[in-house]
């Protein structure tokens, strides 16, 4: 009897050492690997105290969503995710892109264009500027390669190093599938101006990036670039990097309007009322990039369905409409097709007009000429 108790305690002592040093590599980890970003100072909160959407030291949607996980819940998510096999979640090869050149971009003074990267990713070049929205080239979405699913196409339409000057980037929020650390770092030096939500800022600083290059803007401010007017709008949705420190940046969509167009990106967004009231405000918009992916009756409040992607492009009175947040990663527990699929069968109900580019494809504005094949059914 002796013998055992003297064996339980030394067992003990070594779960209580094995996970003594894993919560202590989970903190060295978060504190000092640099794609975590950075932290909200005291000064900062006092400012964003004056935000009506910010309330008890952190930012809020106008519903009350989306619900704290405890941590049991939020252990049974993560084994849900990590351990569900989905029929058809990934493609099943590489899937190939269209290539574009810098000199392509560099020379480029046409009608207004877009190059989707995939994702949310995009290239807009409008006026004779070049915008990046929520440039995201990495090949995982997640702090570090090892933590995450591989991208599903290994090369992109173009790399980082590449691409010409960038005026501006439009950032919505700070989650890894849209702040990517990697993608920050190479672009920096390229691009004269960040925009962002509340807070997001405090990332690209940790990361090198001077605050004369940034400006965070809350729901419904806008800022005028180069004749370009930039509009940061609400969603529906949260944010954070880390356990620790969510909710502690602003999330947002945005309108992008020139002398003669206006766009919609949705960034990440459940559907609620603040589509109309965007399209209200702002509509009709000659283009919408809205959320269509990684959904799941979880978290439906903090994005949409298919089906409500293409009610919000009629909701925002968008003559175009384009689903994005999808094609590029698996970030929940449906068929990686599954959101296209059901976004066009809903769009064509509603009769709205949508495109379904490929990754790299160009998507010139102002033509009848836009690509709406099932492209995706080769990679089965």
């Amino acid at each position: 009897m002796k013998r055992f108790k003297k064996y339980l305690k030394r067992m003990l002592w070594t779960i209580l050492t094995v996970v003594g040093v894993l919560i202590i590599a989970y903190f060295l980890f978060v504190n000092f690997y640099p794609s975590f970003g950075g932290d909200i100072s005291k000064e900062q909160k006092l400012e964003f105290a004056k935000s009506d959407n910010y309330r008890n030291g952190q930012f809020v949607n106008k519903k009350d969503v989306p619900k704290d996980l405890s941590f049991s819940e939020t252990l049974s998510l993560a084994g849900k995710f990590f351990f569900t096999k989905v029929k058809n979640g990934s493609p099943a090869k590489d899937i190939s892109v269209q290539k574009i050149d810098s000199v392509n971009i560099a020379n480029y003074k046409n009608n207004t264009r877009l190059i989707w990267f995939g994702h949310s990713s995009f290239l807009l070049q409008i006026e004779g500027k070049n915008i990046l929205i929520d440039p995201m080239f990495g090949k995982v979405a997640a702090p570090h390669d090892l933590l995450g699913s591989k991208r599903f196409n290994s090369e992109m339409p173009i790399v980082i190093e590449e691409l010409p000057k960038i005026d501006a980037v439009l950032l919505s929020h700070d989650h890894y599938d849209h702040l990517d650390y990697s993608s920050i770092t190479k672009l920096k030096d390229k691009v004269e101006l960040f925009y962002t939500p509340l807070g997001v800022g405090s990332h690209l600083e940790a990361w090198g990036i001077e605050r004369e290059h940034i400006i965070e803007l809350d729901w419904w401010e806008d800022k005028v670039f180069k004749d370009l007017q930039f509009v940061c709008t609400p969603a529906q949705h949260f944010s954070g990097r880390k356990f620790n420190n969510r909710q502690s940046t602003l999330w947002s969509s945005w309108v992008i309007k020139s002398k003669t167009e206006t766009l919609f990106f949705s960034g990440d967004s459940g559907y609620a009322s603040h589509f109309k009231e965007i399209g209200d405000a702002y509509g009709p918009f000659n283009f919408a990039m809205l959320e269509c992916g990684q959904y799941n009756k979880m978290w439906a409040d903090i994005h949409m369905f298919p089906e409500e992607t293409a009610q919000a492009g009629i909701d925002l009175k968008a003559d175009l409409v384009m689903p994005i947040h999808w094609g590029a990663f698996k970030l929940a527990l449906h068929d990686w097709t599954e959101p296209v699929n059901r976004f066009k069968t809903k769009a064509t109900e509603l009769q709205l007009n949508f495109i379904t580019p490929e990754i790299g494809e160009e998507i010139i504005l102002d033509t009848e000429e836009y690509n709406n094949s099932d492209w995706w059914k080769e990679w089965f």
